[in-house]
């Protein structure tokens, strides 16, 4: 999970919305900064380089995802690479912390979405990394730094003044600020509760409290350390491949199986001979977009990536391209989709599938259903597939060396004595875009 992030992040610095992120960021400064990752010459307030980090991971929707849905790891990993730089020589932190303090973080998200039905559905009011990210933040900012209880208390019941944000904005360049504001606000609350500040010490327990964002909000005591089993002991992560939204996945890869009997591989689809395309998909709204117009609704859109994978074969970073989007053949395909909800396929990550099918003018008709994809919890990226996905997308800003070191740091994360020295290949940029950024 840590790799993945790293690279989705480290690709995610080219997007534009990045870089507004990080143009507005720049307005602070203060004597204490982190690492802004594939950035060399340039470092921000922890809080803002945790903020511009996690915009990174979310820019182009290819980070992890799990069940109940949420992404769990862009909100936190920002939050505690940012502050294992700030802290003093003496009380800097072992690779074992950051990996204890980050699964504390990915634990209180699991355990929150786990007292909600409403949760392990496709979301239709808030963005989960924006209500359950923001308190996943904290959890961890609040282990890595050593607050005590009262102080873990008061940091939750802060970060969920901060929680929140609505679906409407999926689709667009405001969707990955709920991902920077999570692992930003998280930080702030725990930095306020060790100043502190108090919040309610119930805030879990109440509906008034974060029951606020599920209407079936149930929250239960856990059992002792014990007897206490991880989430992450129990339950993968589903990985992408291409990025954008899960749910598209599955559909992606049904019309990947699909195409192979209307076309030979590297043979183009022969478009006019086909007369309608039919999409068995569950009803979550936010991502049926007929007509995408930007590479955010693309990335939101059943019908976009059918019809890609359709022409294409496979979906990929350059699928979502401007030039891709406003293929004249890909609109003529779009004009030949609809969708169905059929009734047994659940807007669930556990339970939907996607069904789809092509019928040619001549009578035919091919359909192939997908009930996991590549990449699922239930049938996950190989480590030799996660690696090259990281190495791929990294490669596209740091340098060589940077990359590698970065794999092998990771990979033995558990035996650093101190975390921070993973900072260091972050900022390692190839020689020329070093250069460029240097005269810029």
């Amino acid at each position: 999970m840590i790799l993945d992030t790293l690279g989705v992040g480290l690709i995610g610095t080219t997007t534009e919305v990045f870089h507004k992120a990080l143009q507005y960021s720049k307005i602070y400064s203060t004597d204490i900064s982190s690492t802004v990752w594939g950035q060399p010459y340039l470092r921000l307030p922890p809080l803002y380089a945790s903020f511009v980090n996690g915009v990174a991971v979310h820019s182009m929707d290819f980070d992890d995802t799990w069940h109940p849905a949420t992404h769990p790891s862009g909100a936190i990993l920002p939050s505690l690479i940012a502050l294992s730089e700030t802290l003093p020589s003496h009380h800097k932190k072992s690779g074992l912390d950051f990996l204890l303090a980050f699964n504390v973080g990915i634990e209180v998200q699991g355990r929150l979405m786990r007292f909600s039905n409403e949760a392990c559905n496709i979301p239709r009011r808030f963005h989960p990394p924006a209500v359950v990210g923001t308190m996943g933040s904290a959890a961890a900012s609040s282990k890595f730094l050593d607050l005590d209880q009262t102080q873990c208390r008061d940091a939750l019941a802060i970060a969920a003044s901060y929680s929140g944000a609505p679906m409407a904005n999926a689709g667009t360049q405001t969707k990955p600020l709920h991902i920077g504001n999570a692992g930003r606000h998280g930080l702030e609350a725990a930095c306020f509760a060790f100043l502190g500040l108090e919040g309610n010490k119930q805030i879990l327990d109440l509906e008034s409290g974060f029951g606020a964002f599920y209407h079936d909000y149930n929250p239960q005591a856990l059992p002792s350390l014990q007897s206490y089993n991880w989430l992450l002991e129990k339950q993968d992560v589903a990985i992408k491949r291409f990025p954008a939204h899960l749910g598209t996945h599955w559909v992606a890869d049904a019309a990947c199986a699909v195409r192979k009997h209307i076309a030979e591989d590297n043979e183009p689809l022969p478009i006019d001979n086909i007369q309608n395309i039919v999409l068995k998909i569950p009803d979550a709204k936010y991502v049926s977009r007929p007509v995408p117009r930007s590479e955010h609704e693309a990335r939101h859109s059943f019908q976009f990536s059918a019809c890609t994978a359709l022409l294409d074969g496979l979906l990929s970073i350059k699928s979502f391209s401007d030039q891709n989007i406003s293929r004249p053949e890909l609109h003529k395909m779009l004009s030949k989709t609809e969708v169905l909800h059929p009734s047994d396929n659940q807007p669930n990550f556990e339970k939907l599938y996607c069904e789809v099918s092509v019928t040619m003018t001549n009578g035919d008709t091919f359909t192939e259903r997908c009930d996991t994809f590549y990449g699922h919890w239930r049938k996950p990226l190989s480590n030799e597939d996660l690696e090259k996905k990281f190495r791929s997308n990294a490669l596209t800003v740091l340098s060589e060396d940077g990359v590698e070191g970065i794999v092998e740091m990771v990979n033995k994360l558990e035996d650093l004595s101190d975390c921070s020295v993973l900072c260091s290949f972050l900022r390692q940029r190839g020689q020329t875009d070093s250069k460029q950024e240097r005269s810029s």
